[in-house]
């Protein structure tokens, strides 16, 4: 594909994009398309182009065959192959191979349609879920309502010891209304809820399973083989039940490999065609090398400032907008992230999310205003301790720089830095002056349910507001989609103005392969193509 090609495509969403390719792949006539871009608003002279750019794309059709060994960056004994118990990317990665939600997620975290047929709701609170018919798993029965019955119930039995409770304590009713129907109550309004069912936990399952480890789900893979801790083999399923697209490997062997410099050195040794989650200085490594690429996924990961704001010196607001002001935002992206990163604004919405407040006015460097503001919190001459570590990713990095700059205001930082092990536990939110890093999530309301809530265990700096608490309950309740976007940009302003966080760069997840391996992009839920590569890839050997 030319570099035109990728821009004019560029103009769709991966969904959209995703939606052509296969329609094009299928057969279909151009009166069809044409009519497929005009439900999507694209007039006919934009439309042909469109479909010209992805006709030119298609020329360099997938192949199918061929066989990849994949290192992701960790692995353990817990590895698990139950949707409802993964817990980490290594268990992420395999079950996007062996199974599917009733919906997933695409490039901009909005939901679209897997197993699920259609979803319908009301009030959304009762929601009423069709399933495609004739999907078959890979023993061969056929998905019916009871297999999503069970798997959805499984989250509610403390036995099963489910990673997705708090999500799924919201269904109080699951039960089949037709052999290919299903009927979920919840026990409150939630428009995101099929944003909540794309997430890798509430992955189908056949009713009655035991025996997990066999990885039987209705997946583009089979499970060949599973050995947690060491590695498993998927085989391409033949019968997948989505047309037009891959599975196109013949196989996948997948393992992790917790060292940084061991997995690099996979990778350029030839033995591994993929490898997940490397540094920028890995990154510059790889490209000075022939015949391997790296793939940058935006996302939503910060590493934050965090001032608790019930204890000194935090509880002071002048205190706290200061050290905002002394972060250098765009010298962490170029010097710490070498580029790979985002500034951010001290708001958690990524750019990416179709809920970012974009015209919330960017908060600049300005020692000179950090200094009246520290000075005015009565800390300037005194010496304020500040605990980093590198568990929260940068964040030594982070401190050394707020250190200098805070010299320059008058302010003495001293800066503590602490092992990786034991610091979420020992140091994240007990601190006055500390880190923490976050994670994406897929919506906005469980980023902010999870910590910025006032009753969130894992609200960082302590900040309460009985306002932003009222507007959550009523933004997942909202259907109206301009009104929802309004009250999350106003939660965004809050967050922005008071609370005890500070948010400098959101962090691009690194990927890297051999340039044989085609079929990679970049996709908002996480590094390795949300971690459902699998499906996607093949080799051009």
């Amino acid at each position: 594909m030319s570099v035109n090609d990728k821009d004019i495509l560029g103009m769709l969403n991966m969904s959209e994009q995703d939606r052509l390719m296969r329609a094009l792949r299928s057969g279909a006539s151009r009166r069809d398309l044409l009519g497929m871009m005009s439900a999507l608003g694209i007039g006919a002279a934009l439309g042909g182009t469109l479909i010209g750019s992805a006709g030119s794309a298609l020329a360099q059709t997938p192949k199918k065959g061929g066989k990849i060994r994949v290192a992701g960056f960790g692995t353990s004994t817990a590895d698990t192959l139950d949707p409802a118990k993964q817990s980490y990317s290594t268990d992420y990665c395999r079950c996007t191979m062996f199974y599917n939600g009733l919906t997933e997620l695409d490039d901009r975290l909005n939901p679209k349609l897997a197993l699920a047929e259609s979803i319908e709701n009301d009030k959304a609170t009762i929601w009423t879920i069709k399933l495609r018919k004739g999907v078959q798993f890979h023993d061969g029965k056929e998905l019916k309502a009871e297999d999503v019955v069970f798997s959805l119930k499984r989250h509610h039995d403390p036995a099963v010891g489910t990673k997705a409770k708090a999500l799924a304590d919201q269904m109080t009713e699951i039960v089949a209304t037709g052999t290919h129907e299903v009927k979920i109550t919840l026990k409150g309004p939630n428009a995101d809820f099929p944003v909540v069912l794309g997430t890798y936990h509430f992955m189908i399952a056949p009713a009655g399973t035991t025996d997990f480890n066999k990885g039987i789900g209705t997946g583009p893979y089979k499970c060949k083989e599973f050995t947690p801790g060491v590695r498993s083999i998927a085989v391409r399923n033949e019968n997948y039940w989505r047309q037009g697209g891959g599975p196109y490997l013949d196989e996948i062997e997948f393992f992790g490999i917790p060292d940084v410099g061991a997995r690099v050195n996979a990778l350029l040794a030839g033995d591994v065609q993929l490898i997940g989650n490397v540094n920028p200085t890995s990154a510059k490594l790889i490209l000075s090398g022939k015949g391997f690429n790296i793939m940058e996924t935006k996302s939503g990961n910060y590493t934050d400032l965090v001032m608790r704001l019930d204890q000194a010196p935090g509880n002071n607001p002048d205190f706290v907008l200061g050290m905002k002001m002394l972060m250098n935002r765009d010298l962490i992206r170029r010097n710490i992230f070498q580029g790979y990163a985002e500034v951010a604004n001290d708001q958690p919405i990524p750019p990416m999310n179709r809920y970012y407040a974009a015209d919330i006015p960017q908060r600049k460097y300005d020692p000179d205003q950090a200094k009246f503001l520290l000075n005015k919190a009565g800390v300037i001459g005194s010496t304020i301790p500040v605990v980093t570590s590198p568990a929260a990713t940068g964040s030594v990095e982070m401190g050394l720089l707020l250190q200098q700059a805070a010299q320059q205001a008058g302010l003495k930082i001293d800066l503590r830095q602490v092992p990786a092990d034991g610091y979420w536990s020992n140091y994240w939110m007990k601190v006055p002056v500390g880190y923490g890093n976050i994670n994406p999530r897929p919506t906005a309301d469980i980023l902010f349910s999870l910590f910025f809530a006032s009753t969130a265990s894992w609200n960082e700096s302590g900040w309460k507001d009985p306002k932003f608490d009222q507007l959550l309950l009523a933004a997942r309740a909202e259907t109206d989609e301009a009104k929802r976007k309004q009250m999350y940009t106003d939660m965004q302003v809050m967050i922005h103005q008071n609370s005890g966080i500070g948010i400098p760069v959101f962090i691009s997840g690194l990927d890297a392969h051999s340039e044989k391996l085609k079929g990679l992009r970049p996709m908002g839920t996480g590094s390795l193509m949300g971690y459902a590569f699998a499906e996607h890839v093949w080799l051009d050997a």
